[in-house]
């Protein structure tokens, strides 16, 4: 079972990685193209933000997902950092791991409410007809993310330090 979760995980790492990989370079090509035409021939495409604006929300969202599957999620480590009982700070960590599980599943409600609005009421992007569900579904795939990996250091061995080997 252990081994399954694994190989699941590194196949969800690997997709993450790859759209992650593919909207930065999206989004940087995009915006480097919409400079040089506004500015150099003077030419404003009708439509270019908008995918820029769709590849930057699919950036952040897996790029947060990312984070937090490698723990390198920003934390105020002051507090962990002043403990010196081991004990301690596994019950610290999986406190916190509880916080963020449950901020997790509420990150998955207001996602799933957002789904469903967009269900009822159908938009598009102005300039290309692009369907809004479209940068949308980035944030429920980083809301279920980001329970899956919250859940995993709630339940996991390590909790969520994400201290490193040498900051110690």
């Amino acid at each position: 079972m252990n081994t399954l979760l694994s190989s699941l995980d590194n196949i969800f790492a690997k997709t993450l990685e790859r759209i992650a990989i593919f909207c930065n370079a999206t989004l940087v090509g995009l915006v480097l193209f919409m400079v040089v035409a506004r500015y150099i021939f003077e030419w404003s495409i009708i439509g270019l933000d908008e995918l820029a604006s769709i590849s930057a929300m699919w950036l952040y969202m897996t790029g947060a997902v990312i984070a937090g599957r490698r723990s390198e999620h920003l934390v105020v480590d002051f507090l962990p950092r002043k403990m010196t009982s081991p004990a301690l700070k596994k019950i610290y960590n999986r406190l916190i791991a509880l916080v963020m599980s449950g901020a997790s599943v509420f990150f998955i409600y207001l996602a799933w409410r957002m789904v469903e609005f967009a269900g009822k009421y159908p938009q598009t992007t102005p300039g290309l007809n692009i369907p809004e569900i479209i940068p949308q579904i980035g944030i429920v795939v980083a809301s279920i993310g980001s329970f899956i990996y919250a859940a995993r250091d709630l339940f996991g061995a390590s909790g969520c330090d994400n201290q490193k080997n040498g900051d110690e």
